[in-house]
């Protein structure tokens, strides 16, 4: 009884050939302008993450400074954690309602509907 052909894993292509890196671009564009938070236009997005969910809103057009403590002054009224990637505020739980309120006492504006 045969279990088949064996395989060349290198059919077709010589590992001399050059292989050239594939450069994907961004998910996300991160931007190097300053808004006012007047002039921001948030929404939210939810995940999951190891089964837990995660709130994220953004995004923010801030100086790095200035959105760290805009981050750790939500983190405290909140109490919970968060971080700062690419723009985007991630906090820990479903915390949608909260935030907004919070952030509109900032001054930030939300897009229509969320």
């Amino acid at each position: 009884m045969s279990r088949g052909k064996k395989l060349d894993i290198f059919i077709g292509a010589e590992i001399e050939d050059g292989w050239a890196e594939v450069a994907s671009p961004r998910k996300t564009k991160i931007s190097h302008e300053i808004l006012e938070p007047q002039k921001h236009f948030l929404f939210f997005k939810k995940e999951k993450r190891n089964g837990k969910t995660v709130t994220l809103v953004g995004e923010f057009h801030l100086t790095q400074n200035d959105a760290e403590t805009t981050l750790k002054t939500l983190k405290k009224k909140l109490g919970c954690g968060g971080t700062l990637k690419d723009g985007w505020m991630e906090f820990q739980g479903e915390l949608k309602e909260k935030l907004r309120v919070l952030l509109i006492d900032e001054n930030f504006r939300f897009k229509h509907g969320h």
